[in-house]
């Protein structure tokens, strides 16, 4: 492998396949779907397994969720505390899989974990996948998500002014930025303890490619120069697209391009250096900077998208995970508006 790979990783990833090895037709949704699960969700679920909590710390329920055109599935995390009447933040979580594949399954084990580490509550959102559900499904079916968590606090066992973050990894943080935007501007979560307080974007794509604004033309390089990494190349970040069918300047796919950054919940902001989506996460922690929003962006070099899902085990894996239970603590130590 590259030099450039951080030394614990190249040890571990396969040679990439000569020219005349690599498979003659693209494999199908349902292909791709499969080969996520049991390659990128699967190693992490089996690394993770074992540090489960005891199940006797939280209950775990899934619920549906009556949405435009159809039906979701939530799964709900609630820390077991000795007090009854305890009430606690919530992180509503969306997964990653590019707006076409993954599951509630993909951060499953380590929302459970967080939840009783925490004292928080997790609502990890099942939304509808593209190509069958295309743009703007996957927005409209978390921001319903995000609602419902609002008027199902009770059964959350909640207290939202304690903390209401959202986040997501990949396409995931994609969506959840779109809705730190949206979400300022709907009268539905105007007033206290409806506000979201912090967003927990992973590894985002949060501008088309097609989609770039002249000014940011020379700064956003990562998708050329990285265009051909493991395991996410710009070939295979184009069909995602291609799938979910948004229009490029559309900020509900291309949250950069909101007219206005200011006032959008404080932001903890991973990248990954050897990531085609890098220069994504660094211009949108520079914009919510510059728009006066609390931002902590952090960036792991030698890596590249999602490698600690594949390889959940190594050393920077296991600072990535540690380190974003550290910045969703930092949010939750803050107040919606509030600054570092």
């Amino acid at each position: 492998m590259p030099q450039a790979f951080d030394p614990e990783l190249a040890a571990l990833m396969p040679p990439p396949l000569p020219p005349s090895e690599r498979p003659a037709h693209r494999l199908t949704i349902a292909e791709t779907r499969a080969h996520f699960d049991r390659h990128v969700a699967g190693p992490s679920r089996a690394y993770l397994e074992p540090l489960l909590p005891a199940e006797s710390t939280y209950t775990l329920q899934d619920e549906t969720m009556v949405v435009v055109g159809g039906e979701i599935i939530v799964r709900t995390v609630v820390p077991v505390v000795e007090d009854e009447g305890e009430t606690f933040p919530v992180l509503v979580n969306i997964h990653g899989g590019g707006w076409s594949v993954g599951s509630i399954g993909l951060d499953d084990y380590f929302l459970r974990k967080l939840s009783v580490d925490l004292k928080l509550t997790t609502v990890n959102v099942e939304y509808r996948l593209a190509p069958e559900h295309p743009f703007p499904t996957a927005v409209d079916d978390c921001l319903a998500a995000l609602k419902w968590v609002v008027q199902n606090t009770l059964l959350l066992k909640a207290d939202l002014t304690k903390g209401f973050l959202v986040g997501g990894q990949s396409a995931g943080a994609n969506i959840a930025a779109v809705l730190a935007h949206e979400t300022q501007d709907d009268p539905f979560f105007a007033g206290p303890g409806r506000q979201l307080t912090g967003q927990v974007i992973r590894e985002p794509c949060v501008i088309h490619p097609d989609a770039y604004p002249e000014e940011l033309k020379p700064s956003m390089l990562s998708m050329e120069e990285n265009k051909d990494m493991p395991p996410l190349p710009r070939s295979v970040i184009e069909l995602l697209i291609s799938y979910y069918n948004p229009p490029p300047t559309d900020p509900r796919f291309s949250p950069l391009l909101y007219p206005s950054h200011a006032g959008v919940a404080p932001a903890f902001v991973q990248g990954m250096e050897l990531d085609p989506l890098r220069d994504d996460a660094r211009a949108y922690a520079a914009a919510l900077e510059a728009a006066g929003v609390a931002v902590r962006y952090l960036e792991y070099p030698g890596v590249s998208q999602g490698f600690h899902y594949i390889y959940p085990a190594i050393t920077i894996a296991v600072k990535v995970r540690a380190e974003l239970v550290q910045g969703i603590q930092w949010l939750l130590g803050k107040k919606s508006g509030s600054v570092a």
